[in-house]
């Protein structure tokens, strides 16, 4: 018998694998994909929020603010992409009361560094913001993450201190007993003395199996536009307009790989699995975006994406003990989820403690090497790299120059990508302006060989029938 299954493996998910891997405990993790990161963390803002959007008092807004703190000391020890860049609220009114509420409200929470700032001052730090920028709100602590790299990073972390990964493993029903559950998936049953519902925008249907208390999650679809690198880019910070009830409005941010990003749309649907990007809802991006930016390169864009935000009916997150014991919601995770994920980890593991006792590991290790990202190296550094391993010479992906050497090591390391996905993922080969268009042939060879299958029995994302993770 587990001690603990988590169901999902996004953002929430692995947090909290990461967080429990602290103790002297048996987990596990679970996910109907065949990689972590499949749902909704992977097609996100890409923000960490200062913490000034949450009112004063919900989960939200703790969890925001300690998750922002703990951040950029995660980024260093387990090595993922992580920058703080500010960010600015636009206001287009003379009025700034909006602004002023968002300011005394960030500080209520105990966010830093706000202040609030004319529409000059605003365009001589930004100078694409355009005329109508009336002011602004500044915070000092908002930054830029990469959401892959960081999810990857908690489950491998979570993975090297013993927690175990169940991929391509659907959870089909959960059965109450008097020791605790059977998680029943399409790989098996596990016996746990706890369960963590972390699946996103299925936390509903999850909930469902186990307890008759009404939840209700709605996917929120959110529309992108990713563009181009640029020599010099449009804008250094995380531009935001004045938040509504649907959410922070489009926002026009650079990435921590140099593109630039603009959105989201915010739309409720009905349909989990709807992904599908529209004309109506791209346009509103570019329109809506260039009431914030100009000189926005629209021109230029090489990709867009939908994600889907799991939004509750309570305007919080809900992170509880439900009225079955032993059974833990992670569930209305929506924006700043992210941001909050592993504020959440630690918030997760004081419930869970109230009910199996938790004691440290006394080797419990808090450090990740994460992969070489050859395109950041020295020149210097990348000859050392290439006599250690002549792979690291070999350019596959042009576009964002990520080598053979970079591939192999995101297929052969723990939790390994498995398709182009998994791989794009890890080492960016196939985000670049051909969107995968000359990499891909060389990806799918290096992946068939290590999992010794056909080329082209290699997907884009999913599982091989004959694979078992």
């Amino acid at each position: 018998m587990m001690d603990i299954v988590i169901i999902g493996a996004g953002a929430v998910g692995c947090a909290a694998a990461m967080e429990l891997s602290k103790y002297k405990l048996s987990v596990c993790v679970v996910d109907k994909e065949s990689d972590v990161c499949e749902g909704t963390t992977k097609a996100n803002s890409a923000i960490a929020h200062a913490g000034f959007d949450a009112e004063p008092g919900t989960l939200k807004a703790k969890l925001n603010v300690r998750g922002s703190e703990m951040m950029e000391g995660l980024s260093q020890k387990l090595q993922f992409a992580f920058i703080r860049n500010e960010a600015m609220v636009l206001c287009f009114d003379k009025d700034t009361s909006g602004l002023e509420v968002l300011k005394q409200r960030g500080e209520k929470n105990g966010v830093k560094g706000l202040s609030i700032i004319s529409g000059d001052e605003a365009r001589a730090l930004e100078p694409n913001l355009t005329d109508e920028v009336q002011a602004a709100l500044l915070a000092k602590t908002s930054a830029i993450v990469c959401p892959f790299e960081m999810t990857l990073a908690f489950a491998e972390n979570a993975l090297e201190n013993g927690v175990q990964f169940r991929l391509s493993a659907e959870v089909t029903g959960i059965d109450k007993t008097d020791k605790g559950f059977i998680v029943k998936t399409s790989r098996g049953e596990i016996e746990a003395k706890a369960v963590i519902n972390a699946a996103g925008v299925y936390a509903d249907k999850i909930h469902s199996m186990v307890s008759g208390t009404p939840l209700k999650i709605t996917p929120r679809k959110g529309e992108y536009m990713l563009m181009d690198k640029e020599t010099v880019p449009t804008v250094s910070r995380t531009i935001f307009q004045l938040p509504t009830k649907m959410g922070k409005g489009i926002l026009v941010s650079p990435t921590v790989h140099g593109n630039l990003i603009a959105g989201p749309t915010a739309v409720d649907i009905d349909d989990k699995e709807n992904t599908a990007t529209t004309s109506e809802g791209l346009n509103e991006v570019r329109a809506k975006g260039s009431l914030s930016v100009k000189n926005v390169p629209w021109g230029k864009v090489i990709t867009s994406f939908t994600g889907l935000r799991a939004v509750g009916d309570s305007g919080d997150f809900i992170i509880e003990e439900s009225d079955v014991p032993c059974f833990f919601d992670a569930a209305g995770i929506e924006s700043p989820g992210l941001t909050s994920a592993p504020a959440i980890g630690e918030y997760l593991a004081e419930l869970v403690g109230k009910r199996i006792p938790l004691e440290k590991k006394a080797d419990y290790k808090d450090t990740r090497e994460g992969i070489v990202h050859f395109a950041m190296l020295s020149n210097k550094q990348r000859d050392e790299l290439i006599k250690k391993d002549p792979a690291y010479g070999k350019i596959v992906c042009r576009c964002c120059t990520v080598t053979e050497g970079e591939i192999l090591d995101a297929i052969n390391r723990p939790l390994g990508a498995t398709t182009l996905d998994g791989v794009k993922r890890r080492t960016g080969a196939g985000m670049g302006r051909c969107q995968a268009g000359f990499c891909s042939p060389t990806t799918m060879e290096l992946i068939a060989k290590k999992l010794g299958i056909k080329t082209e029995q290699v997907l884009k994302k999913g599982i091989y029938e004959s694979e078992v993770r």
